[in-house]
């Protein structure tokens, strides 16, 4: 039987379709069918490619591959904890693989970190076949792992955090609700003074729409946002773009000395993230800067 979001080529070769839109497609060749069923909530698939190593996908959707999830987890953790200084408390929505922890955790300034995933399956799933990937995090004195919609929890909650980290699948299907004007004013709702909120913000060339709306509901609601941009060669579609959003100027844009002298001080080897990458991101394509600015 063929896994779903998956077809035999004329050879008999198995291969994983990814489609990000009707239109736009990706396949990634299936060299080793690891796992593939349904929880209760979502359908996982898990396989080896030959060129990036272990995968992850939900739904249909590449959520991680061992050959480059450094990329995403470090740019999406490192940069808004070194443009903060003085994260004590963070909230991860999604991320049940693990690996935003792994890499928030690095920072000893953390006390505390929330993890609110809605599939507890995917975090049970993660510790068993992708240990590589959270390294032990999920098992922190430091962590409170909360099994709830992130919607909910967002709009019930009391607890305020220094930073909101939102790793979100792509916005299609039900992860299209992290995507919208009504969550991200939640997430404002629940930072701490001078907090930060990042959030995963598509594709840019293939979720134009979300950049923009993403953009404009940000205006709405902080005093200052932001995107930069990332490249994951696993994720089909080329810069995925990251929001950046903050009521607290200084965290915006610190100076290059100030990003420098805190990611020195904090003694770690990164794969990805230099202080000059963090500042180069924030540089976008001119198409993007239109995008944006509209």
């Amino acid at each position: 039987m063929i896994p779903r979001y998956c077809f035999k080529d004329d050879e008999g070769q198995l291969w994983f379709k990814e489609s990000l839109t009707p239109s736009v497609g990706n396949s990634l060749r299936v060299d080793n069918l690891v796992y593939a069923d349904d929880s209760d909530l979502q359908h996982i698939l898990l396989f080896d490619n030959d060129t990036h190593g272990r995968i992850l996908a939900i739904d249909g959707l590449v959520q991680v591959s061992l050959s480059d999830e450094f990329v995403y987890h470090e740019m999406v953790t490192h940069v808004p904890l070194l443009a903060h200084g003085a994260v004590k408390s963070v909230l991860v929505v999604g991320g049940g693989d693990g690996g935003a922890m792994r890499e928030i955790l690095r920072h000893p300034r953390v006390e505390r970190v929330v993890l609110a995933e809605i599939d507890g399956e995917v975090i049970d799933f993660s510790k068993q076949w992708l240990p590589e990937v959270s390294k032990g995090s999920f098992d922190d004195a430091r962590v409170e792992i909360k099994i709830v919609d992130g919607v909910d929890y967002m709009k019930t909650g009391e607890e305020k955090f220094d930073l909101i980290i939102i790793d979100s699948s792509d916005p299609v299907g039900p992860s299209a609700v992290l995507f919208t004007r009504e969550f991200y004013q939640s997430c404002h709702d629940r930072l701490a003074e001078g907090g930060i909120l990042v959030t995963q913000s598509g594709l840019a060339a293939i979720h134009s729409d979300v950049v923009e709306d993403t953009s404009k509901s940000f205006k709405a609601i902080f005093k200052h946002h932001g995107f930069y941009g990332i490249t994951v060669p696993t994720f089909s579609g080329g810069v995925m773009t990251l929001g950046f959003a903050t009521d607290h100027e200084a965290n915006i844009a610190p100076p290059a000395d100030t990003i420098e002298s805190r990611f020195e001080a904090l003694n770690i080897d990164t794969q990805y993230y230099t202080p000059a990458v963090h500042r180069g991101a924030f540089a976008l394509p001119r198409y993007l800067d239109r995008l944006i600015q509209r």
